[in-house]
């Protein structure tokens, strides 16, 4: 949980001391390390959740200022997006009980967020990406506000210089534009705490590095994005490009990503990574405080600091697995921060994930004490970003040299070590089998979250089907949450078994076409024809080389143009532009969907291009109109007749 009352570094000289307060903070964590301050005696865990806010129809709703102003909780927070919340549950002393502990911690408070939800029409969802979010639900509008957000959005504006860029590539192919930061906002996770001590923290980092492909194989579940299906878990990718705060590659140089896994091992302390990340990131923002305190002379009068500068410097440097500090009954401890698991698909799940990836940090770093030594960094990284694109479906390279099936290894190494290290930890074993079983029973099947949404897609891009599935898979999310079980007992859905709701057609983006055929105004007339019968198509849209609309062709102007032809003039080598309609009537996908059909009959035309900034972006009829009229009336009978 970040700082929320934050300045935006501007490079004057207030930021100079703000940057000589987390340099203080680093010498006074030095001091602290050299002086044996850090607790060692127990081991805590804790989590972050974070959760999709939706509404009846299982689209985004922002209504998080209202939904936290009903809750007198501190531990429910802000998040980036007026449709996200996060609750952080009370840290669990690790024993006998202690995953039974964190289940029930996180139902009640899930109990709590999602009952206020219920009395504003909407559902809390646990997922990696919401299936229905669209770049229309991105906008400005929906950040929270928050002078930590809006700061954030503008200084990482300012370090770009330019609007976002995306481009992830998997079963289909997205590529993004987008002005604001709010990308980041399509994510939620299940974020996990995992205390240690500063003797053992380098082995133990490692280790976590290490074991995060597995971990993450295992927990997939985010496929989805604008409705394309791109990696296993896409938040790997949409998260480390959304925070990209380089402009341009520079050749030889290696510029790296504030969202990361690392580039080395850790050899001996904590600080070298704090260090690292101080050396090589610039401060985007800083914790604005009245009368700063010299975390020095708070140790030399026997007061731990609370160490708020770097805390807030770190809180905008984005490493997979984070180091953390934290202060706790006046006893400083060192944490690390798992920020690769997705929220979900259920509690039991997550409770599972957690345990799983536990396990593996209590006893690995005495089984694989020499994993730096026996495994190259960079076999590592790429292990994660091959389970983060294909989950269960890789071979993993591990410390025999060798490749293995990932699930293979799960089963039959990683797995009995986990459950070694909470035997060893005094996890009672009923707590840990029900924990681990759930991964065993999931892997086994290849049943993960990301497998099971991709099951449910089937069909969702038959014409008119895309929104109407999307938000079928996500109320069936919704669904199956309640009734807990593990996602592995989930029964398959398809995407057209849900039915329409108005509230899937408020706005254009929920209803156009964005798969087009176009043609360059330099074209011949023959190849619009061509298209339009191939396509059964009644208009194309006409584009330059940059995808800016520059006409439309209509099935009415062509049928003109060949009777011409007909009577002896061939117009089928003419250009498009001879034909085409020069400025449509145009609209953005945030038209309200009344708007444009009140549009198409003030101007009487059949069509309308849909245009985002000054580029063709989809293309909406009336055919579309009388689909959703007909899915409409078929709901209305539907919800008369009952169930």
């Amino acid at each position: 949980m970040g700082v929320q009352s934050v300045k935006t570094a501007d490079g004057d000289e207030a930021d100079r001391l703000a940057m000589r307060r987390v340099l203080r903070d680093l010498d006074a964590m030095e001091k602290m390390l050299d002086d044996g301050l850090f607790e060692t005696d127990r081991r805590r865990i804790g989590v972050e959740q974070e959760l999709f806010l939706v509404d009846r129809a299982a689209q985004p709703a922002p209504i998080a200022e209202q939904l936290l102003q009903q809750i007198d909780d501190p531990r429910v927070v802000p998040e980036i997006a007026r449709f996200n919340v996060e609750f952080n549950c009370d840290p669990i002393e690790l024993g006998p009980t202690s995953f039974a502990q964190l289940e029930a911690q996180l139902q009640d408070l899930y109990g709590v967020v999602d009952s206020e939800c219920r009395r504003l029409d909407a559902r809390a969802l646990m997922t990696g990406i919401c299936p229905t979010v669209d770049l229309t639900h991105l906008s400005t509008e929906n950040i929270m506000p928050n002078p930590r957000y809006s700061g954030l959005d503008a200084a990482l504006r300012k370090m770009r210089g330019d609007d976002y860029e995306m481009t992830i590539d998997g079963a289909d192919e997205l590529v993004v534009r987008h002005p604001s930061v709010m990308l980041e906002s399509v994510n939620t996770s299940f974020q996990v705490h995992f205390q240690t001590t500063p003797e053992e923290f380098a082995c133990t980092y490692n280790v976590a590095l290490a074991v995060t492909a597995p971990v993450l194989a295992a927990a997939v579940n985010s496929p989805l994005l604008f409705g394309k299906r791109l990696w296993r878990e896409t938040r790997i990718a949409t998260f480390q490009q959304a925070l990209d705060t380089r402009r341009e590659r520079a050749g030889h140089r290696d510029l790296l990503g504030r969202v990361r896994f690392g580039e080395d091992w850790v050899e001996s302390s904590v600080l070298e990574i704090l260090r690292a990340d101080v050396a090589r990131f610039r401060q985007l923002v800083y914790a604005q405080v009245e009368e700063p305190v010299d975390p020095m002379e708070e140790l030399r009068v026997g007061r731990i600091p609370k160490l708020k500068a770097w805390q807030s410097f770190n809180s905008s440097v984005y490493r997979w697995m984070r180091p953390c500090f934290g202060v706790t009954d006046g006893k400083p401890h060192l944490r690390i921060e798992n920020r690769v698991l997705p929220s979900g698909p259920t509690i039991s799940d997550e409770v599972a994930n957690a345990a799983f990836w536990i396990g593996l940090m209590l006893e690995g770093p005495l089984e694989w004490s020499d994993v730096s030594k026996r495994l190259d960094f960079r076999t590592a990284r790429g292990n994660f970003l091959r389970a983060a694109r294909d989950g269960l479906t890789v071979r993993m390279a591990w410390i025999d040299g060798a490749e293995h099936p990932i699930d293979r290894l799960i089963l039959e190494e990683f797995l009995p070590v986990a459950r070694c290290g909470l035997e060893r930890a005094g996890v009672d074993g009923t707590d840990a089998d029900r924990a681990l079983s759930i991964i065993e029973h999931r892997v086994s099947a290849g049943r993960t979250g990301a497998r099971w949404t991709l099951n449910a897609c089937t069909g969702l891009d038959r014409a008119g089907r895309r929104q109407r599935g999307l938000a079928a898979i996500t109320q069936s999310m919704l669904e199956n949450q309640d009734s807990r079980r593990p996602v592995h007992e989930w029964d398959d859905v398809r995407s057209d078994d849900g039915s329409d709701s108005v509230g899937e057609f408020v706005l254009v983006s929920q209803c156009m076409t964005t798969d087009l055929y176009t043609v360059g105004e330099g074209e011949c007339i023959d190849l619009v024809a061509s298209i339009m019968d191939w396509r059964r198509l009644r208009h194309v849209p006409v584009e330059d080389e940059k995808h800016q609309l520059v006409g439309l062709v209509s099935y009415r102007k062509l049928l003109r143009a060949l009777v011409r032809d007909s009577d002896g003039q061939d117009v089928r080598t003419l250009p498009v532009s001879e034909i085409m309609v020069r400025d449509p009537i145009t609209v953005s996908p945030n038209t309200p969907t009344l708007e444009a059909i009140r549009l198409m009959g003030e101007h009487n035309v059949a069509c309308l291009p849909v245009v985002e900034g000054d580029r063709l972006v989809g293309i909406i009829s009336d055919r579309d109109y009388a689909r959703i009229a007909r899915s409409l009336l078929e709901c209305a009978l539907h919800e008369e007749q009952g169930p």
